[in-house]
């Protein structure tokens, strides 16, 4: 089952990305802001309303603060890479910050004693081979298309520190977030349940949520929602939902879904493709078809 939770945790966050991508402002300085106020008020609606009332899941304080460590990292590496959308194209960024599943996988293989077959290692070898040739080839094409089209390409668009540093920041973040969920979830026995963990971490971005309303509509006087809200909505409903399904996945095979869902950054190219009208390139395909066997190999061990 491990698979299929793996699976829809992709279609989810692969789509949310298209949302986040939507409702991204670049000439908004506090867009980031509202994106965790929104993501913060679905989630923590999902936990009250899905565990708490419907599971009967007894809200603990003491469970939200034993699993910070990971819901922190979580929510500390999303953040960074609301705030990347604004400095560096989704396209580029998307795929260097889903590289996290390769330090994840890492961690777990050194640190935890978890293995892999050979197989299952040449599948990760392709799946991340794939997210960081995509990355490249990306940043190749935009650049072209701007020197053809005259534009002055910005320092901040080029491979500096400003453009590059908040997806890497995520990519460090969250594969350290995921080993984390590793040890509270797939251990013997597991620290958490699944429900305990979503529970924990949907509640924590919910109090992270309400600090960013009140620092957006007491501090800096600004309205906590503009017409970016729609896109925003379905990006929180869609991060929730793979949220839900994730811990499934990383409780059952953490080493091997870890990377697999780190490729959905593939998949929100594809959407953006499709939805925006945009066409990849042979070379992206190729990334896209490597990445693809990688995922099939995974499913098929």
């Amino acid at each position: 089952m491990w698979f299929l939770f793996a699976i829809l945790t992709i279609l989810a966050w692969s789509g949310a990305d298209l949302f986040y991508k939507k409702g991204a402002d670049p000439g908004d300085p506090y867009s980031h802001w509202r994106t965790v106020v929104m993501v913060g008020l679905v989630m923590g609606a999902h936990a009250i309303i899905y565990y708490g009332i419907i599971l009967g899941e007894p809200f603990s304080l003491m469970n939200m603060i034993r699993y910070l460590p990971v819901s922190g990292m979580y929510i500390l590496s999303m953040t960074l890479g609301y705030v990347g959308m604004r400095y560096i194209d989704l396209s580029v960024c998307s795929p260097i910050c889903n590289a996290s599943g390769a330090v994840s996988a890492l961690l777990c293989f050194f640190v935890l004693g978890q293995t892999m077959t050979g197989i299952q290692l040449a599948a990760v070898i392709a799946i991340m081979a794939g997210i960081v040739g995509l990355a490249v080839i990306e940043k190749k094409q935009e650049d072209e298309e701007r020197k053809l089209s005259g534009e002055k390409v910005d320092k901040k668009y080029t491979v500096g520190a400003l453009a590059i540093i908040f997806p890497i920041l995520y990519c460090i973040i969250d594969g350290l977030g995921s080993f984390c969920d590793a040890f509270y979830l797939d251990g013997e026995p597991p620290i958490f349940t699944e429900n305990q963990a979503n529970m924990a971490y949907e509640m924590t971005f919910l109090f992270v949520g309400l600090i960013a309303l009140f620092y957006l509509t007491v501090i800096r006087k600004q309205k906590p929602f503009t017409s970016s809200v729609k896109p925003l909505t379905g990006a929180a409903l869609l991060e929730t939902a793979g949220q839900f399904v994730y811990v499934y996945a990383m409780s059952s095979n953490a080493i091997v879904a870890a990377p697999m869902i780190s490729s959905y950054s593939i998949f929100s190219i594809l959407w953006s493709r499709i939805f925006l009208k945009e066409k990849p390139t042979r070379s992206q395909y190729a990334m896209i078809v490597l990445v693809m066997i990688g995922i099939a190999i995974l499913g098929m061990e």
